[in-house]
């Protein structure tokens, strides 16, 4: 067996017992033999519903969520060739935001079921503004006129956002709760709505890595090897719309994991997105379910959301890695 393929079961190891984690500690002290109790042999008693109501839900929601975040990411860097990029670069995040706060404040949605489609409609148009914008011009879409476009398009949701929260309390109060970025609270339904464009998104993304690999050696090397550049780059971003659009959609705006977890990714695996892109999804499940674990016990009985954890877990991880220089070029 390869290295990598030795570190993709590795890393399949960590998840379960990551997934065991989720499900066993928490906020609310329950016994191992409670947790085994709730997930084979229910009755019906509160430990039980904790178990297969809360905790296994809200497991499976981070796997989902990190898996997405982390292709997202990987696809985003290679497609404009920033170290530094992340799926919000394109918009995606803004445009959920600009759209959950425009259905509080014009229509009163009021629950996380009610925001899901309104997210996810406002990322896909974001992208496709974002898109259209990047590809005018004679040369098409390029990982320049791509990043510009993106910061633009955020930039003026951000703005119109910052308005609206700023003249009704009703829609700040709602959309600082969905803005905290989390995967508690979330049920099956959650999963469910967005499930299907996940799935969608990662195998486009794996279409996708062939002429991602082709594309980092520059655009001309690319066309001398015959890749449809503007082709391969449309494919790549209705992947990470896909993917971030439904992360974002279920759990809000959760930062920081679709930049960190690309890099540590090629750091084993090499510019391969072949092997970049799998590494990704289970690192960026791996690392969503650690530091939710990790944010139900620092603070009992009260949790700190996900969001805020990987942001104080991930930062100080990110700085030592740049600054022993185990980065990998993209």
């Amino acid at each position: 067996m390869g290295r990598r393929s030795f570190g993709l079961l590795f890393l399949l190891v960590v998840l379960v017992a990551v997934c065991l984690a989720s499900i066993a500690i928490g906020s609310k002290e329950i016994p191992l033999a409670g947790v085994w109790h709730g997930l084979f042999t229910p009755t019906g008693v509160e430990d039980d519903v904790v178990v297969r109501e809360l905790r296994i839900p809200r497991t499976l929601l981070g796997i989902a969520v990190g898996i997405a975040l982390g292709v997202g990411g990987a696809l985003m860097q290679g497609h404009t060739r920033n170290p530094l990029a992340d799926p919000g670069i394109l918009g995606v995040t803004q445009g959920a935001a600009l759209a959950v706060v425009l259905s509080i404040f014009l229509l009163g949605v009021n629950s996380l079921v009610g925001y899901i489609w309104f997210a996810f409609a406002g990322a896909m148009i974001a992208s496709v503004v974002v898109f259209l914008l990047g590809s005018a011009g004679r040369g098409g879409p390029s990982p320049v006129t791509l990043a510009l476009a993106g910061a633009a398009v955020s930039a003026l949701m951000n703005g119109l956002v910052a308005a609206i929260v700023l003249i009704d309390q009703q829609s700040l109060d709602a959309f600082r709760f969905w803005q905290v970025g989390a995967i508690a609270g979330r049920d099956l339904t959650v999963l469910t709505q967005v499930a299907p464009f996940l799935v969608a998104g990662l195998v486009v993304a794996a279409f996708n890595a062939p002429g991602l690999n082709a594309l980092s050696l520059g655009e001309d090397v690319a066309k001398s090897l015959g890749v449809h550049t503007s082709r391969t780059r449309t494919l790549g971003i209705f992947a990470i719309t896909l993917l971030v659009g439904g992360a974002v959609a279920a759990c809000g705006p959760i930062g920081f994991l679709g930049l960190v977890v690309p890099h540590i990714a090629r750091a084993f695996t090499g510019p391969d997105y072949r092997w970049i892109l799998p590494y990704s999804a289970l690192l960026g499940a791996v690392l969503i379910l650690f530091a939710d674990v990790v944010g139900r016990v620092v603070a009992r009985p009260s949790e700190v959301e996900v969001g805020v954890m990987l942001a104080l877990i991930g930062a100080p991880f990110f700085i030592f890695l740049v600054r022993r220089k185990k980065l990998v070029k993209i």
